[in-house]
């Protein structure tokens, strides 16, 4: 199976994983979509994103943290204003145990997708707002 058709038959698995939650709030539902749209080795912001759902930057950063789909659901692309990493990543079950740590992880899972930070820990590269159809 080659990896575009691997990533696409992911990607139709957790969508349905979404659509189909029996508790997920519709709300949380339209985040995880959304974010679904952000491609590995690119990221986002809270603000970008709470702009394109029409809601607040702490409404999604409380879905980030409740998110059960981590890392299907790329969470760790979704970053602080002007690409800052300003909070951690938990991972779902295999998650971070502390802030410290959290942070870490989303780092390393940033690099591992391409993305470059600064020596301040900033995010390089344009925030990601293609995002699909709510």
């Amino acid at each position: 199976m080659s990896s575009t058709k691997s990533t696409s038959t992911n990607q139709t698995r957790i969508t349905k994983k979404i659509t189909t939650h029996p508790t997920l709030p519709p709300h949380r539902r339209k985040i995880y979509l959304a974010l679904l749209s952000v491609p590995p080795g690119r990221w986002t912001t809270y603000a970008a994103l709470a702009k394109h759902l029409g809601t607040s930057p702490r409404a999604i950063g409380a879905a980030m943290r409740l998110n059960p789909f981590a890392p299907a659901v790329p969470c760790h692309r979704v970053l602080g204003g002007g690409g800052k990493l300003l909070v951690g990543y938990s991972g779902g079950e295999s998650g971070a145990k502390n802030a410290k740590d959290g942070v870490g992880m989303k780092r390393r899972l940033l690099e591992e997708e391409g993305v470059e930070f600064t020596g301040e820990g900033v995010a390089r590269g344009v925030c990601f707002e293609g995002f699909g159809a709510v």
